[in-house]
Parts: C-alpha cells; structure tokens; sequence
C-alpha cells in the first residue's frame, strides 16, 4: 500500500485572507469500493465530522481542501482506515466512527480477533486453521522453512497453505509466493486441452485462484499476478531457478516424480519458505514410476529444520458427507 500526497495552496478572499490547503492522496493497492462503503457512506461520515473542510474522492484519489490543522487531523483518521483496511479486508461505518473518537485500534473483533486466526481476506472473510491439524501446520511454518502437509482430500492443506504464504507476503517476510503443481492427467489427456503448458495446466490450478480470491482484493491480485509478486505455475518451469526471498508452495506432490521432487527442493534460496502438500491416497503416475512425494518422506525422515504435518479424516472441513466417503473408500481399499 502505498499513499501519495501532494499539496496546493490556494487564497480565497472574503472580509479576510484565508490559506486553505488542498492535499490530495492517492491510495494505490486498495478496492476503493470496499475502503469508501456504499455509496461512499464510509468518507461521508468523515466529511460531516469536519464541515469546515471538504473530501472529494474520484477515482484512487482523495482530496481534502481545509485548513492545515483539519488536513492533518483527516490525513491521520485516513491513514488509519487504510492500515485498517489492509489487515481485515474491510472498513466498515462503525470502523469510520471508533477512528473518529480517537481510538487507535478498533475493539470490535470480538473472537475472531484470536490465535488461530491466519489473516483478514478479501472484503474481511476471516481465515483461520478450523482443525488441531491445520493449526498444527501453521505452527510449524513459523518455525521451520520447509514442511510437509500430507492428507486425504478436503483437509484444508492447500487452502491453509496458501493462507500462511499471503500473510507472510502481507507481513513482509518475503517478497513473493511461488505456487507450482506437477502436469499430471488426472484421468484426462492434457494434449487435447488449447494453449502452452501453461494454459493447459492452469484449469488445474483453480483451486489455488480460488483461494486467493478470497484473501486478496481483486485489483491487488491482478497487480501481484502481472507483475510476478505471486507466480502461479507448472513444476516443468521451475527447473534451474533459484527462488530468493520467496514463499514456495508445492500442490499436489504425489504426483512429482523422485527426480521432479528433488528437483524441487534443490530450488529454495536465502530468504525462502517452502510448503509441500500432497495426499498419497491419489496418485495419478503410472504404475511404473514411484511418487516423489513418499520418496521423500522416506529419504528426508529426521533432518533437521524439516516437519512433517500428518493431516486425517479429523479434518475434512468440506461436507460432512465428505468424512464418511473417505472412511468407506479406507475401509474397501484396505
């Protein structure tokens, strides 16, 4: 987020010369129809609680024509609303009114304002680890820079993980997010789909576009997809990089390869986190080649700076339904 000011001087005469100051500040990375309210109802209630003044939004720009005390006592509430805005995804009328009385922090989180919450996502959906597990797994990203998450379908593993990589791309922690996935058919043939490799694969990477819809406002993800901040793509792109300074996420590694899973881990740089997810319950390699992700398991057993979350039925947080067909699929192919 970053706010722009500018200022201009203006002399308006009546009985006396009066200095009235227009400041004008641009606020980039913010959807200007969640920070303003319906029908900008959010900047009205700060405009009638400076009548001597006037605020004039038009498009990502704001300008406050006052005197220099009001102007800076706006710029103040503003600067709040937007940090406001930027840790919860939302600013709110009663938000506007705390602001307005003084209060540095609003009170009014309630219980979502916890430890289990991982960030405030777009248009201020909480996002937080709803099972021990997932809480599990957000403990041990913040202590050791590669984890495993393993488990059965619906356990939350790639939405969690991609929840840990937005807050630390939020936080500063690292510069950019890294989302790769094997090209592997599940049951369908990748060479008929139009497109590179890349397009071919990208339908099979919605639910990673879909997670962070919900945590990042629209126009910033645009911003953070075009300019690379967050790179979305086939594990076959990431051969001979090294990622610096990155939070790298692997979906789906049941279906990489030993020598593709090696390949992998040899990426990481200074600086970088990575998240391994995968569910070895579905695999998709033919039969004759051994998935990296239980080679792995295996060969990297007891190293030290690496944990291993183990996720279960337990966790399922799709349809309840969801637990009982997994546990009956357990029950037949055992």
């Amino acid at each position: 987020m970053v706010i722009i000011t500018k200022f201009y001087e203006n002399l308006i005469h009546a009985k006396t010369i009066i200095h009235l100051l227009e400041k004008i500040i641009t606020l980039e990375d913010v959807s200007m129809v969640d920070f303003l309210g319906i029908h900008n109802s959010n900047i009205k209630e700060v405009s009638a609680a400076f009548p001597k003044s006037k605020i004039i939004s038009r498009g990502n720009e704001i300008r406050i024509q006052g005197t220099a005390p009001e102007i800076m006592r706006i710029t103040d509430i503003l600067e709040s609303l937007v940090a406001h805005y930027q840790k919860y995804g939302k600013v709110t009328n009663e938000n506007v009114k705390v602001y307005l009385n003084g209060i540095s922090r609003p009170a009014v989180q309630n219980a979502e304002d916890d430890a289990d919450v991982i960030i405030y996502g777009n248009k201020g959906l909480v996002v937080k680890a709803k099972t021990a597990n997932q809480k599990l797994l957000v403990e041990a990203a913040a202590k050791f820079d590669l984890v495993y998450a393993v488990g059965p379908a619906g356990t939350g593993k790639t939405y969690t993980a991609v929840a840990i990589a937005v807050r630390a791309l939020k936080n500063k922690e690292v510069k950019k997010i890294i989302i790769t996935r094997p090209a592997v058919e599940a049951g369908e043939n990748l060479g008929f789909l139009p497109g590179d490799l890349k397009e071919k694969i990208d339908p099979y990477l919605r639910p990673i576009y879909d997670a962070l819809d919900d945590m990042i406002a629209p126009e910033k993800l645009k911003l953070y997809l075009e300019n690379r901040t967050i790179e979305i793509a086939p594990l076959a792109y990431m051969r001979g990089r090294t990622l610096n300074n990155a939070f790298i996420l692997l979906d789906e590694a049941q279906n990489t390869t030993p020598m593709q899973m090696k390949m992998f881990l040899t990426r990481m740089g200074p600086s970088s986190k990575a998240i391994i997810t995968g569910d070895k319950s579905q695999i998709d390699l033919p039969k004759n080649l051994k998935s990296g992700l239980i080679d792995s398991l295996t060969i990297l057993k007891g190293i030290k700076g690496i944990s291993f979350v183990e996720l279960d039925g337990s966790d399922v947080v799709r349809h309840r339904l969801v637990k009982d067909i997994l546990a009956a699929y357990e029950k037949s192919e055992s």
